[in-house]
């Protein structure tokens, strides 16, 4: 079954894939698709751009009496069939109708038609061929311009030539014939015919004219076929496919992240003591298999933890009782006999067996803290001053020989838990009185956004390399702090998830005045976190 599971997730995973492959494919190949009809387009329009400029250039010259007859003759020489149209009666689109205003040429094959605007007019001139180009058209193109530039002022002829719409065929004016002409090609000329010609270095054609009764002569050509995918459409199907790739890959990845970071969330929560946070599994696919897994790890440290506590707490309530047993019966016995010898090794049982219990009280407190603490505490606003004047003064009677001082300063106040804050208070300040020479100072400081509590004591202090280590349940240092000195290693551990429980933090430095250890506790003012 999980083989199975783990085959259709693939199977799923490289059907996504593949899937956003074909899309890609297809994109790019309707972009290409387009860019070569938009390259045909233009490679027709740039190709008639130089015989509709020229017949318009004639037209315009003329009176519009003159245009009709004079666009009869320019259509039975070049071949087509001229007329002119208003914009607003011919049959355009909008597209097209925005080009032609902006002076260009529009071209629709099968059959031919050419359509450009006459400048600074709404006349527009069309011209049908019944079948496609041929050399005769060109002829008769290049005989035109001849003729149109014989017509111009000699000290005008570049500049009309140059202003002329020649698209993708470049003319220019030439005082002499290039050495490669052939003698019959030179003759043709002479009499007053059109020379096709082949540019070897660039495979294009060229039209030669004369222009009637001078020595000069006009080149057309060669063509310009376009036979690359221009920069400014090449660029843009370049970055459509990197955007499309992009996005695709940037939609499965969002995915998989969002996915990654809930399940990372949920670590951290359990990270944090919160046991009963799973994960959603969405679908049969490795992350949510991950997800299944991490769930299953999730259930059983809950239940191997909540185990460990009622374990605890049934050991520690359990021997409650032979404890209560033991002490009764050396009362009795020390009720029984008045000799000396056994009552001392009575009260050596009795300080025993109140190590014992509070050992016991220890144990049940830090069983009863290792659950979500926070669900049993009920915060309510606490004046810190006063819980630590509270501790003060019960502990300085015990610790006669130590000087136990609050620091002056303002009241602070904030929503914690009253018992478990005097709790965490009392177990610090006992353990800097255990390991204190002669002075223990607390100290209050309220600022925007947490209370800080420091309990410093003039004692050896805590090794850098322990501080870490002492706050682990049983924990003792070898040294200053063994069993000798007091303690069961179970103080700090209480104090570190009470803190957890209010959404602070406990640590330990060394202490600036006194020279010993000092321990911090950091509260939040907003509360613990939900």
């Amino acid at each position: 079954m999980r083989w199975r599971l783990r085959r259709g997730s693939f199977t799923r995973f490289y059907l996504l894939l593949i899937t956003i492959l074909l899309a890609v494919f297809l994109i790019a190949l309707g972009g290409r698709a387009l860019i070569d009809q938009v390259r045909r387009e233009d490679y027709r329009e740039q190709m008639a751009a130089l015989p509709v400029s020229l017949a318009i250039a004639q037209l315009s010259a003329l009176d519009p009496d003159q245009r009709e007859q004079r666009l009869a003759a320019l259509g039975e020489r070049l071949g087509m069939a001229l007329e002119l149209e208003r914009m607003e009666a011919a049959d355009l689109g909008y597209f097209d109708r925005a080009r032609l205003e902006q002076g260009k040429v529009r071209v629709s094959a099968s059959p031919w038609v050419l359509r450009k605007r006459l400048p600074d007019s709404d006349w527009l001139l069309t011209a049908r061929l019944d079948d496609d180009w041929s050399e005769r058209h060109w002829h008769a193109v290049a005989q035109l311009l001849g003729e149109w530039l014989a017509a111009q002022p000699a000290d005008q002829r570049r500049e009309r030539l140059n202003g002329l719409a020649s698209g993708s065929w470049p003319v220019s004016l030439h005082e002499r014939l290039p050495e490669s002409l052939a003698a019959g090609q030179r003759a043709a000329l002479d009499r007053g015919q059109v020379v096709t010609r082949l540019e070897h270095e660039q495979l294009a054609v060229t039209f030669w004219a004369r222009l009637p009764g001078e020595a000069r002569w006009v080149k057309m050509g060669p063509m310009n076929r376009g036979g690359s995918l221009a920069l400014n459409l090449n660029l843009p199907l370049i970055m459509g496919l990197l955007l499309a790739f992009s996005l695709s890959i940037y939609l499965v990845m969002r995915s998989i992240e969002s996915r990654l970071g809930r399940l990372e969330l949920a670590a951290g929560r359990i990270a944090n003591g919160r046991l009963e946070t799973r994960v959603k599994v969405e679908g049969s696919d490795f992350l949510g298999r991950l997800g299944m897994a991490f769930n299953g790890m999730a259930s059983q440290v809950q239940a191997l933890l909540r185990g460990q506590q009622e374990m605890i707490r049934a050991v520690s309530h359990e021997l409650r009782t032979p404890v209560a047993r033991i002490r009764f019966a050396a009362q009795m016995v020390e009720d029984m006999t008045d000799d000396p010898v056994i009552h001392r090794q009575l009260r050596g049982i009795d300080a025993d067996i109140g190590e014992l219990d509070e050992l016991i009280d220890e144990i049940l407190t830090f069983a009863r803290l290792g659950g979500p603490v926070t669900g049993e505490m009920e915060m309510t606003r606490v004046e810190c001053r006063a819980i630590a004047s509270r501790v003060i003064d019960t502990l300085a009677p015990l610790h006669e020989g130590l000087t136990l001082r609050l620091a002056e300063g303002p009241e602070v106040a904030l929503q914690a838990e009253p018992r478990y804050l005097q709790r965490a208070l009392q177990n610090l300040v006992s353990n800097a009185c255990r390991h204190g020479h002669s002075q223990v100072t607390v100290t209050l400081t309220g600022e925007p956004e947490l209370v800080r509590i420091d309990v410093e004591d003039d004692g050896p202090g805590v090794p850098v390399d322990a501080r870490e280590e002492i706050f682990q349940p049983f924990s003792r240092l070898d040294t200053s702090r063994n069993r000798s000195s007091g303690g069961y290693g179970l103080g700090l551990s209480i104090v570190q998830k009470i803190m957890a429980g209010h959404g602070g933090s406990a640590s330990v430095d060394q202490s600036e005045t006194l020279g010993g250890a000092r321990f911090t506790l950091v509260f939040p003012r907003r509360g613990p976190p939900a």
